[in-house]
């Protein structure tokens, strides 16, 4: 992503009525709801926005997070402690405007919500990322995300391996 965009935290000054990325679900969420679970800080919403104009590009979302241990994938679970839970961050929503299609807005947002999260100075093992449908989870699995066993939809990446793949 070039030097066109900037990802900062939500605000008010942030024009959403328009925002559209053909997922009526994302669009509505972003649109009516994102504002509500900002403010009852159950999630924290970073937007991209197009500096020439100032118009909203894409979104995500990050909340902290944990997963139960057995819907862990094993080869991953061997190597964490027994805990019942494991602490993760998770990428609820994420949204691209379709006007910014094929223009690697998508993967700008997904690299800097996990460069937030593996950067943060707070205990998270792993991020966990909502697919809201297939072309979602294939989105993810490019990038090294591993379905959970139960939930194939939710899809995890282990900090250890995003600080990796954030690595020149």
């Amino acid at each position: 992503m070039s030097a066109r965009f900037v990802i900062e935290p939500l605000a008010k000054a942030h024009k959403r009525a328009d925002f559209t990325c053909g997922n009526e679900r994302i669009d509505r969420y972003f649109r009516e709801t994102v504002s509500h679970d900002v403010k009852r800080k159950y999630a924290t919403c970073f937007v991209a926005r197009e500096i020439a104009t100032d118009r909203v590009a894409g979104f995500d979302t990050l909340s902290s997070s944990n997963v139960p241990l057995t819907d862990v994938p094993e080869s991953l679970a061997k190597k964490l402690p027994r805990y019942p839970t494991v602490p993760t961050v998770r990428i609820g929503w994420l949204g691209r405007h379709s006007d910014y299609a094929e223009q690697g807005l998508g993967e700008a947002l997904l690299f800097d919500a996990v460069k937030t999260v593996a950067t943060a100075p707070i205990g998270a093992h792993a991020i966990f990322a909502d697919a809201i449908d297939d072309q979602a989870a294939a989105f993810y699995a490019a990038f090294g995300f591993t379905p959970l066993v139960r939930r194939p939809r939710t899809l995890y990446l282990p900090v250890a391996t995003a600080l990796r793949l954030l690595s020149p």
